[in-house]
This record gives C-alpha cells, sequence and structure tokens, in this order.
C-alpha cells in the first residue's frame, strides 16, 4: 500500500476506526444496565482476570496514560467497584483492584464481550483470525 492517498473506502486504518467505533456502541447497548462508560467497560474487562495492577500497567493494557485513567479510576471507585491500595512491592505504586461489585460486573462485561467477539467472528477461518490479530500487533507496535 505505497500510496500517498489512500480512498477511505480502503484505508485499514479508517476501517478499523469505524469497526472500532460500531462496537463501541454494540457493547454500550449491550451492557446499558450497567450504566458504566466504555472507558469504565474496558478497564473492569482488563481487571477480569482477578489481578491486580498498577495504575501504569492498567493505562498500559488499555492504551492510556496512567493521567487519563484517574477520573475513570474515581468514577469506579465511587461506585464501589475497585479499590485502589498502596502497592505492597513499592510504595509509590497505587494497586488497583476489583471489589466483588466490580467483580459482577467484569463477569457481566466479559460474557457480552465472548458474545458478541464468537458473533463477529463465527465461520471466519482461522487464518483470517490469525492475519487480524497480526495487523493489530503492527499497529499497537508502530504506536509503541
Amino acid at each position: 500500500m505505497n500510496s500517498e492517498f489512500v480512498s477511505p473506502d480502503r484505508s485499514l486504518l479508517l476501517t478499523l476506526q469505524r469497526a472500532t467505533h460500531a462496537t463501541v456502541h454494540l457493547i454500550a447497548a449491550e451492557l446499558v444496565d450497567l450504566d458504566l462508560t466504555a472507558s469504565e467497560i474496558n478497564a473492569l474487562a482488563n481487571l477480569a482476570d482477578g489481578r491486580g495492577r498498577t495504575v501504569s500497567q492498567l493505562g498500559a493494557a488499555i492504551g492510556a496514560r496512567p493521567t487519563t485513567l484517574t477520573s475513570v479510576l474515581d468514577r469506579l471507585e465511587r461506585r464501589g467497584h475497585i479499590t485502589r491500595s498502596t502497592h505492597a512491592g513499592d510504595r509509590r505504586s497505587v494497586l488497583i483492584e476489583l471489589t466483588d461489585s466490580g467483580r459482577a460486573a467484569a463477569v457481566v462485561i466479559g460474557r457480552a464481550l465472548a458474545d458478541l467477539e464468537n458473533r463477529a467472528l463465527n465461520g471466519l477461518p482461522g487464518e483470517a483470525i490469525t492475519g487480524f490479530y497480526a495487523v493489530l500487533d503492527a499497529l499497537i507496535k508502530e504506536g509503541a
């Protein structure tokens, strides 16, 4: 794709952005009862495995800077979904962990995400999915 101009309907990045936008809307619609923003859903989904994360680790996992996460974490903490505590190994770091209500929300989020992925990817050959991950990994590497 060595071209100075890529038509918007043939641009991988613009198509990815449209797909991301559509996916965010689908997820929000499916999880409307949780009354969470897309950023809050993303944070809870990344904490769903039950392992606590520092703010910088969570920021890296969701692709956001620690300072950007502050308001998201404030809202999640006010709603009782997370706790923040001093990290045992590094007193300068804050550890983010799910509460019982956060774990319950994360389970609902995980099921919705898995269902959406299964519906979207159903019938695609494994090579196509592998290729999609290769493209995503290349874009992530480019932005790192």
